[in-house]
């Protein structure tokens, strides 16, 4: 079995975002890192991670309380950030090389609270007016998944119970919490075969 067999043509890309605040529209991406989900030998196993530290856009509210919790700096020199454009262009030249390679015809975006995520990348593309790899609406959310697996929708709560090492001082660092949703995520549909 091929996974665009398994998710109905869509290639599950693990998403994990941080941002300046709770609103898409006003407030600024910051960071997002991805992982792609493979399938070999009927498993599911975590592909290679892509990540990128991104300006803010013209306009942008900066909220500083989201700030001081993510504890990013969004005009330190050393993020080495990436207009947005910049960024979902890149997003978008691996992402369709990896649809094409698994006969896949869009991307369905994975995430601990899917929707949010999801919201932040919408945005990102409608202001840059460049076509996404995601589908718009329809996501695939860990948080669901780990309620019905585990009984537990706080990441680091699912990920006890999954048995996956977990480290709070970590923790929302985009790169990190999108390596440990994916390996939530395998975890869960490993266990759950297509009946």
């Amino acid at each position: 079995m091929r996974i665009k067999d398994r998710c109905r043509q869509f290639l599950p890309i693990v998403v994990d975002v941080e941002t300046a605040g709770f609103d898409p529209v006003k407030n600024a991406l910051l960071e997002i890192a991805l992982v792609p989900i493979m399938l070999t030998n009927k498993r599911f196993t975590p592909g290679k991670t892509l990540h990128f530290h991104i300006e803010p856009f013209r306009g942008a509210e900066l909220n500083q309380e989201a700030l001081a919790f993510n504890q990013i700096q969004p005009d330190h020199p050393f993020r080495f950030a990436e207009t947005e454009e910049t960024v979902c262009n890149h997003m978008n030249e691996h992402l369709d090389e990896l649809l094409q390679q698994h006969g896949c015809r869009k991307a369905i975006l994975v995430g601990h609270n899917a929707h949010f995520d999801l919201s932040f990348v919408n945005a990102a593309y409608a202001r840059t007016k460049l076509r996404s790899p995601f589908h718009h609406f329809t996501c695939l959310d860990t948080a669901t998944l780990s309620a019905l697996a585990y009984g537990e929708t706080v990441l680091a709560k699912a990920l006890y119970k999954a048995r996956i090492p977990f480290n709070l001082e970590e923790a929302h660092s985009a790169i990190y919490d999108t390596e440990k949703t994916a390996e939530l995520f395998c975890r869960i549909f490993n266990h759950y075969p297509m009946i």
